[in-house]
């Protein structure tokens, strides 16, 4: 796969980062894809150490393995990391929606309220619908004033976003309508601030997506131990 090339940038490490950090999100690179220095760098049409920089930012990312004496590649996808990245989001979320219980105001209520009225409407895109969903929970971290938990969330919906993208795409469009329900919940928690049910629904609203995704996964793992066996 090759890569447009930059063209107006503010920065040649940031555009390059952006640039291979969107193709690994959307399939352009695949799990354990080797990521040549020299063939990026051609591609985007700059030099080798803005491309040398991209990939240790997207490293520390965990988008990219990098080992001495055999370069860069994408970072594999195990069934693993979805239970992994599920109870993360479980954690931070918990620690983040508590705490908004207590410092979130009125106003931002009214505001998260306004936001999840506009996510029903997007029950039939799950691509803008999953952009929203990642504000909606990023939104009640940064108002909760937890800065520890938002970072560690912010790169665990990251790899949600691409776990979701390569194997889970049929039963996340499944599962929008009953998100949605969950997210009013999560709502009505917090304007009763109700530290305790919103812990509840939350819990419940990872477990529940976990045990969907775990499933399907379950069924291509076996699907392809079938294959490898015939």
């Amino acid at each position: 796969m090759s890569l447009a090339p930059l063209k107006t940038f503010a920065s040649k490490k940031d555009a390059v980062y952006d640039s291979i950090r969107a193709a690994i999100f959307h399939g352009s690179f695949q799990p354990g894809e080797r990521l040549v220095i020299d063939t990026l760098a051609k591609d985007l049409g700059v030099s080798a150490i803005p491309v040398r920089e991209a990939l240790q930012l997207l490293q520390a990312d965990g988008l990219v393995n990098i080992k001495p004496h055999a370069g860069a590649t994408v970072t594999d996808i195990h069934p693993d990391t979805v239970y992994e990245v599920f109870k993360l989001l479980e954690t931070t979320e918990i620690i983040s929606s508590r705490a908004a219980c207590e410092r979130m105001s009125d106003d931002d209520i009214a505001e998260l309220e306004f936001l999840i009225k506009e996510m029903d409407e997007l029950t039939d895109d799950p691509e803008r619908w999953s952009a929203e969903n990642a504000r909606l929970h990023q939104f009640i971290c940064d108002r909760s004033g937890t800065r520890l938990a938002g970072e560690v969330m912010i790169k665990t919906l990251d790899q949600w976003n691409r776990i979701r993208y390569y194997y889970l795409e049929s039963v996340f469009a499944t599962r929008l309508e009953r998100a949605q329900k969950q997210h009013w919940a999560i709502l009505k928690a917090l304007k009763k601030r109700d530290a305790d049910k919103v812990e509840k629904v939350i819990s419940k609203h990872n477990r529940t997506a976990l045990a969907d995704y775990q499933k399907l996964l379950g069924s291509l793992v076996s699907n392809a131990e079938k294959l490898s066996d015939a």
